[in-house]
């Protein structure tokens, strides 16, 4: 198994470094890490160190060594965003947690038309904030360096402005009355960036379909079952990542 992850501000070169706080914390008490065990320390932008333990001290204090260079891992390519609408209660954090640990680049928070959940006020920003301490916590947990970013949630316009930015734009959506295409044999390209949108429990609207498609967004299904929201994004990021060839 690869070292464990633990996340600082700016990431030491060396030679030594205390890991104190809520991550010195979890290293010591939670892990149990001892002397000779090796880490990694990351900003989760892509910057990581490895080191080896040499001494825990008190509850919260790990003393780290060896830390004798800074690697950054590059961008990948090409770069898979999920647009995910809003699920009821905790199946938001469950979207964000399993994409993150699949390889997913950028979340993007979407207040479709059809979601019963719909982020307002201080309710809203405590389950951003859920989210991407999720994101945070789920890429250490996946000996991720380079953390999926969350972002704010968007309307229908902003996430149609954002699929015009992209060299591969696709929404889930499975309809009989409604032509799509499997995502299993979309022409995919080689680097830039995929956009991909995933619809709440009741389905993209026609009238969203409408303004998707206006910005160059096709419909496209995963197969002849139909997933919840909560899973769909998982499930097409792996198959993205295994045929873009980042799972190779």
């Amino acid at each position: 198994m690869t070292a464990p992850v633990f996340v600082v501000d700016v990431v030491p070169a060396g030679p030594e470094f205390v890991l104190d706080g809520s991550e010195g914390r979890h290293a010591v008490s939670v892990k149990r890490l001892r002397p000779g065990e090796d880490v990694v320390l990351t900003d989760g932008c892509g910057h990581w160190s490895e080191g080896v333990v040499k001494a825990a001290e008190g509850k919260d204090r790990l003393v780290v060594a060896e830390l004798h260079e800074v690697h950054e891992e590059p961008e990948p390519t090409p770069r898979i965003t999920v647009v995910q609408a809003l699920p009821k209660g905790d199946r938001g954090e469950l979207a964000v947690e399993t994409m993150t640990e699949t390889g997913v680049d950028e979340i993007v928070p979407w207040s479709a038309s059809r979601c019963i959940t719909q982020w307002k006020g201080d309710r809203g920003l405590k389950a951003l904030a859920k989210w991407r301490t999720t994101a945070r916590e789920a890429g250490k947990q996946s000996r991720r360096v380079r953390f999926p970013q969350v972002a704010d949630a968007m309307t229908t316009r902003q996430v149609a402005a954002l699929l015009t930015t992209a060299d591969f734009a696709a929404v889930l959506h499975e309809d009989r009355a409604h032509p799509s295409e499997p995502l299993a044999t979309a022409e995919l390209p080689a680097s830039g960036s995929i956009v991909l949108v995933v619809g709440p429990e009741g389905g993209v609207s026609p009238e969203e379909l409408e303004v998707f498609a206006q910005a160059g967004a096709r419909a496209y299904r995963l197969g002849r079952s139909v997933l919840r929201t909560s899973t769909a994004g998982t499930a097409a990021t792996a198959l993205l990542l295994g045929r873009t060839g980042r799972w190779s």
